[in-house]
């Protein structure tokens, strides 16, 4: 990764914070498919696919139920077993009948093992004051390398202390020497009604 990803986020103040995060690599991964049910949700067969719940997926080369087939377009995996997939926002009930082939290409997700992170609010890019500060060790960055998942968790109480219309951000991922900019962006804070 050489520049970090950008992405805006909003926090409602006086509530809880998640914002999970996948981390894809560049390496694609391509999983002959066996088996897609006609249903709602689709569930599709390709032995030991390998792909975490959550992770984005593409469906090309299908016989018969031609519909998956897309060039572009990913879905998010909601459900999965060793050999099955399940994407809850494709309703096959009305699709032709599967008769076979197709393959499930993804983006390997990278290795998190050994990885903590950082992240810093502040009012702009130049104020030396940190308005709130994230770090693995105080649970405000959760890596899950089972799950594949880096998931930025602000609490309620902490929201509730934070006072400003707009600033800033970045997050951090460090493995030994290593620092990876992996995320940066601007935050909206949308001021508690209910309190």
């Amino acid at each position: 990764m050489s520049s970090p990803i950008k992405l805006n986020l909003k926090v409602y103040q006086g509530a809880t914070f998640r914002e999970p995060l996948r981390w894809e690599s560049s390496t694609k991964v391509y999983k002959p498919i066996t088996a897609i049910t006609k249903a709602a949700p689709v569930q599709i067969t390709a032995v030991s696919h390998g792909i975490p719940v959550g992770w984005r997926t593409k469906i090309t080369n299908v016989a018969g139920m031609t519909e998956l087939n897309s060039a572009d377009t990913y879905h998010v995996v909601t459900d999965v077993t060793t050999d099955t997939v399940t994407i809850n926002a494709i309703n096959a009930l009305a699709y032709k009948d599967y008769t076979t082939g197709g393959v499930l290409e993804y983006n390997a997700p990278v290795e998190l093992a050994g990885y903590t992170g950082r992240m810093q609010i502040r009012s702009k890019l130049t104020d030396p004051e940190v308005i709130l500060e994230l770090t693995s060790a105080n649970g405000g960055i959760v890596i899950d390398d089972v799950a594949k998942v880096i998931t930025i968790v602000i609490t309620a109480a902490q929201s509730t202390l934070l006072n400003f219309a707009s600033a800033v951000y970045s997050l951090e991922l460090v493995q030994g020497t290593e620092v990876v900019p992996f995320l940066t962006g601007s935050i909206s804070l949308v001021q508690e009604v209910t309190r």
